[in-house]
């Protein structure tokens, strides 16, 4: 082990050496009776060929070309040699095969795949952005540039219907993204013990899309500030929805009496969201709990038993008394007391509880899409502003791989599955890119498992471009 060390030791101390050692042969064990060697010779060879399946989709939704609009060209064009849309489809598309750092794009500025997503020759084109170019272009984004962005997801989240839908189910949540600098507002949460900034993701429940995110300083929202937030989304949704029915979902972090009385006075907004237990709220569910221990006592089988019970509650900071829904379960876990609060005063309560509300546990899975496989909490700029754009960047990816999946993989093998998964076994391909005078070939490889899919996807888009 001694030995081992000090080889990378004597390599990380003189980079020539390193670059000498990666570029030469290494020598690996024989294969029978034949020697085997290794290099990074191999020329123009990629290994994120499925990516194209990105430049696809966005020529069919737009997103990318629709954020390049928005973004004012504040650089002298005398010295320009990356648009902006170039510069945006670099960051996402290595985004989406999991190169979340600006500091990627400096190793990856010649991927003759990555320069095919950019539009240029993947041999001869202009090599992409280096991380400098791409850090700065990150932090010259101000304040409207960012609300005219958030309105461009809103926007091709409507587009992505073909007509206006009978009931959209808007699921809220944040999650913490914790820091390790001194980044603008970031602040210290007691619950997480952390420096944070704590994002809010906003999805259509029932389809898994990308409404918008917004990242929020490391503290709870006050009711007036979700209030804002909730207002321009349905404002907004209302232009082009009219008579859609919105329903505002959320665990009990959501309960604001503000977005409460204002969406009573909304025409076909609605909202369902948890409410924490009190004193005066377990003793409505006294005599339930009761008789669902005895229920349980009683079973010779030990099976679980749920109740449910519908009553009408006023917290002191609200203005009239609601409808609640409370869920009682006992097991041989123990007992299970859950509430939630609503406008819709017609629905059974098992319905509500069971398959409206508890249907927003989906809603954590579109965050691990996101947070954890697009690492959308790298949020290390010092600038707010400039956070707020890389949250958008990985939700770009977020928006172009929901919609491959939901699109185009919805009747093959990855239709249920993680974004993890799709660029692990769609994205990552290793090929060999030749540029001839007149035309450009990938090469993959002839044993690639999932070729049939790859080769149906792109067939897709070829029959799309010619309606």
């Amino acid at each position: 082990m001694n030995s081992i060390l000090q080889i990378i030791s004597n390599s990380q101390a003189n980079t020539d050496n390193l670059n000498q050692t990666l570029y030469s042969p290494i020598l690996l064990p024989n294969v029978q009776d034949k020697s085997v060697f290794l290099d990074f010779n191999g020329g123009l060879v990629s290994s994120d060929a499925g990516i194209l399946l990105l430049k696809e989709i966005e020529e069919q939704i737009g997103l990318i070309k629709s954020i390049e609009k928005v973004i004012p060209e504040s650089r002298d064009t005398r010295y320009v040699r990356h648009a902006i849309r170039d510069l945006l489809m670099q960051r996402v598309a290595q985004i989406a095969c999991g190169y979340e750092d600006a500091y990627d794009c400096n190793d990856l500025r010649n991927d003759p795949i990555f320069k095919m997503l950019a539009d240029r020759y993947p041999e001869t084109g202009e090599a992409l952005a280096s991380q400098p170019t791409m850090s700065r272009f990150e932090n010259s984004i101000s304040r409207p540039t960012l609300y005219r962005i958030a309105r461009v997801f809103a926007d091709v989240f409507v587009a992505s219907y073909e007509q206006e839908p009978e009931i959209i189910v808007l699921d809220f949540d944040d999650t913490d993204d914790i820091v390790h600098g001194t980044q603008q507002l970031s602040l210290f949460n007691n619950y997480f013990k952390e420096y944070c900034f704590m994002p809010l993701h906003v999805y259509e429940g029932l389809s898994g899309k990308l409404v918008t995110t917004i990242l929020k300083p490391g503290k709870r929202s006050t009711g007036k500030q979700m209030l804002s937030i909730v207002k321009r989304i349905v404002a907004h949704l209302r232009t082009k929805w009219p008579n859609t029915i919105l329903v505002f979902r959320g665990d009990s972090h959501f309960t604001y009496p503000e977005v409460m009385e204002w969406i009573d006075a909304q025409e076909n907004v609605m909202f369902v969201t948890g409410l924490s237990s009190n004193s005066r709220l377990q003793k409505e569910v006294k005599s339930l709990e009761e008789r669902a221990i005895r229920a349980y006592e009683e079973c010779s089988r030990k099976i679980k038993i749920t109740l449910f019970h519908s009553f009408h509650y006023q917290a002191d900071s609200w203005s009239k008394p609601r409808r609640v829904i409370a869920k009682v379960e006992v097991s041989e876990k123990g007992k299970n007391v859950r509430f939630v609060v609503t406008d819709m005063e017609n629905a059974k309560a098992t319905v509500l509880y069971k398959h409206i509300y508890c249907a927003r546990g989906e809603d954590e899975l579109y965050i691990k899409d996101h947070k954890l496989y697009l690492k959308s909490d790298r949020t290390s700029c010092h600038r707010f502003e400039a956070n707020q754009f890389r949250v958008f960047l990985h939700s770009a990816a977020y928006v172009l791989i929901h919609a491959l999946k939901t699109n185009i993989l919805r009747c093959t093998q990855l239709a249920n599955a993680t974004m993890d998964t799709i660029r692990l076994r769609l994205f990552k391909i290793g090929a060999r890119v030749r540029e001839f005078k007149t035309r450009i070939k990938i090469e993959l490889p002839s044993f690639y498992p999932l070729k049939d899919i790859l080769k149906q996807s792109f067939q897709i888009f070829n029959a799309l471009r010619r309606i």
